[in-house]
C-alpha cells in the first residue's frame, strides 16, 4: 500500500489559466472539469469555473486546482502553503525557474545554498509560492 500527497491549489475564477501556465512550465497532461460539467452549479457565474482539475507530466509533476465557488469565502492567504519542486540537475531547475518567473516575483533568487546546489522562491503571477530546487543529500 502506497500514498502520495498532491499540492492541491485553490483560487476563485483563476484555476483554469493557472492550470494551462504549470502546463506551459511543466508539460504533461491537463484535464478541467467545470460545475457545468458536473451539473453542479449554484450560482450561473460559476458555470465556467474549474470544480475540479489537474495537470500531470512524465516527469512525475502533479498539481491540482479548483476555484472556490463565489458563494464561500476565500481569501488568497499570505504563506498558507508553498509547492515544492524539486529536480535532480541544476539544468532542469533552471528551465522550471525562468519559465514560473515570468511575471512573478521573485522572493529568493535561484543560487547555490548551503543545503542545496541550487534553491530558490518566487510567488508566480497567481500568487502560489514555488520553492524550487535540486535535490542534495541531507547532512544535519
Amino acid at each position: 500500500m502506497s500514498v502520495k500527497s498532491v499540492t492541491h491549489v485553490n483560487f476563485q475564477g483563476d484555476a483554469r489559466a493557472a492550470l494551462h501556465f504549470y502546463q506551459s512550465v511543466c508539460g504533461g497532461d491537463i484535464a478541467v472539469v467545470t460545475y457545468k460539467d458536473a451539473g453542479n452549479v449554484q450560482d450561473p457565474a460559476d458555470a465556467d469555473n474549474v470544480m475540479w482539475g489537474q495537470v500531470v507530466a512524465a516527469s512525475g509533476f502533479h498539481v491540482m486546482a479548483y476555484d472556490v465557488p463565489s458563494q464561500l469565502p476565500w481569501n488568497r492567504g499570505e504563506n498558507s502553503f508553498f509547492v515544492s519542486l524539486r529536480g535532480d540537475t541544476a539544468q532542469e531547475v533552471t528551465a522550471y525557474w525562468e519559465k514560473l518567473s515570468v511575471g512573478a516575483t521573485i522572493v529568493q533568487p535561484l543560487a547555490p545554498a548551503q543545503w542545496a546546489p541550487l534553491y530558490g522562491m518566487l510567488r508566480d503571477r497567481f500568487g502560489v509560492t514555488w520553492v524550487v530546487d535540486v535535490v542534495s543529500e541531507y547532512h544535519g
